[in-house]
């Protein structure tokens, strides 16, 4: 089994991505699994062509895409990508679309066929706060998200593909006092618990758990 992890670059104010720094630190190997550890640039579009790329050179059976979300104390498996983009800033590349269709030709929302459930429970079962999200943003994580499901419905039907957020690493919060914070070392805890569970329920479906939200 071949999974494509991916990592985006520092983005905005920001001179670190806790997302590249914990792909980069993955080990090769999770539970029999090649892990396979690919940056792509904080851009709508020019990311989502580095994915399909990959995804071409690299055949994986898995993608699962890893982005910073500010604000969050929790590790955050995704479960839908929205067929919108929306930008509150602009990428790396100074572009900031308002209100726009990321495909024409594609669902207005695409649901992830990770195991998001088993991956929450495997990542509060390493002692790590975890959530199942079901808003992944309007900017370019969610863009990333929408793109390669898109992909898979176009391109690649036999690759299974999700979104997982982290929270800021502590460096980033120390003038922002009231930010929750994890640590490298927990991201990449985190990380290899959720790509575990990926691994554990090949083929079996996602568990029934509780993980709805009331708002």
């Amino acid at each position: 089994m071949k999974i494509l992890v991916t990592g985006f670059d520092p983005f905005g104010e920001d001179r670190i991505n806790p997302a590249l720094e914990a792909v980069k630190r993955l080990p090769d190997d999770i539970a029999g699994a090649k892990i396979i550890k690919l940056e792509i640039p904080t851009k709508f579009n020019i990311s989502a062509e580095v994915v399909k790329e990959a995804i071409e050179n690299y055949k994986p059976d898995y993608v699962l895409n890893v982005g910073q979300a500010g604000g969050r104390f929790a590790i955050t498996p995704e479960r839908v990508a929205i067929n919108l983009d929306d930008g509150r800033i602009a990428d790396n590349a100074g572009y900031q679309p308002l209100n726009r269709i990321i495909q024409s030709d594609g669902a207005t929302a695409y649901f992830t066929q990770l195991p998001i459930k088993a991956m929450t429970k495997a990542i509060r079962e390493v002692g790590l706060p975890a959530a199942v999200s079901n808003s992944a943003g309007t900017f370019v994580c969610n863009h990333i998200f929408y793109q390669v499901q898109y992909q898979r419905a176009k391109f690649f039907p036999d690759i299974k593909a999700g979104f997982i957020h982290i929270p800021y690493l502590p460096e980033q919060v120390i003038s922002k006092p009231q930010m929750p914070s994890l640590s490298l070392a927990d991201d990449i805890k985190g990380l290899i618990a959720a790509i575990s569970a990926i691994i554990e329920r090949d083929g079996q479906g996602d568990i029934n758990a509780i993980e709805g939200s009331i708002h």
